[in-house]
């Protein structure tokens, strides 16, 4: 299993010679190494409705011809852009025949904000995606704050990977990722959701230092870099 980092929170996971790709950002994001119409991919997975987080959703799953996985509230929203849907639920488990993926919750919030109308739309709830192929266990947690359920996780799956953010202000920030990855038992941790913009500077190499320290690996990936699991 290969884990490539995208920038922000998207990462792609390939499996097999297959792929998907989770809320992918790119487009919009100054620092991106790749562009949206370079990706390949199999199935395009949305944690929520912001556009920080699906931007890119619809373009990748038209040029590709294949859907995308999100909430049934946000799936119909992707669906009017032309794109293929699958609309879950949190609990839920879509088989993607290479992978399946467990939709899990998160605490945040959920909107498509239409400047132009002056609303927003309800995008659905939070969520996460438990990610298993190869008889490995990813789990991407989206955008949340810490909660106490990451221990009936760390419980219910052996999680060979988390992906959590930690930039603070929109999301947890450092010091409650390091708990959340030990109330996961997460082997390693993929910091995400740092640094893009200014409200979420986070000094990376510290986050991966304390996480070592709990004798968890930790990897901080530049753009366009991937791990092997």
């Amino acid at each position: 299993m290969k884990i490539i980092f995208h920038g922000h929170s998207c990462v792609q996971i390939e499996v097999g010679g297959k792929s998907l790709i989770i809320d992918p950002f790119i487009s919009g994001n100054p620092a991106a190494v790749t562009k949206p119409e370079d990706i390949k991919t199999d199935a395009v997975l949305l944690t929520h409705s912001h556009m920080d987080h699906i931007l890119d959703a619809a373009p990748i799953a038209i040029s590709n011809n294949v859907p995308v996985v999100a909430t049934v509230e946000l799936a119909a929203y992707i669906g009017w852009k032309g794109a293929q849907t699958i609309g879950m639920n949190i609990g839920g488990t879509v088989d993607l025949g290479f992978a399946k993926a467990t939709m899990i919750h998160a605490f945040h919030t959920s909107g498509i904000t239409l400047d132009d109308q002056q609303q927003i739309l309800y995008g659905g709830m939070p969520a996460g995606f438990i990610i298993e192929a190869e008889g490995k266990t990813v789990l991407h947690a989206g955008d949340t704050g810490l909660f106490s359920d990451m221990k009936m996780f760390g419980e219910l799956y052996n999680i060979d990977l988390a992906i959590l953010p930690m930039g603070g202000h929109f999301t947890m920030g450092p010091e409650h990722a390091l708990i959340a990855a030990k109330w996961l038992n997460a082997k390693h941790v993929l910091p995400v959701h740092y640094n893009t913009f200014p409200p979420i500077r986070q000094d990376v190499a510290s986050f991966v230092d304390a996480l070592g320290k709990e004798g968890i690996a930790g990897t901080a990936l530049e753009y366009g870099e991937s791990l092997e699991l």
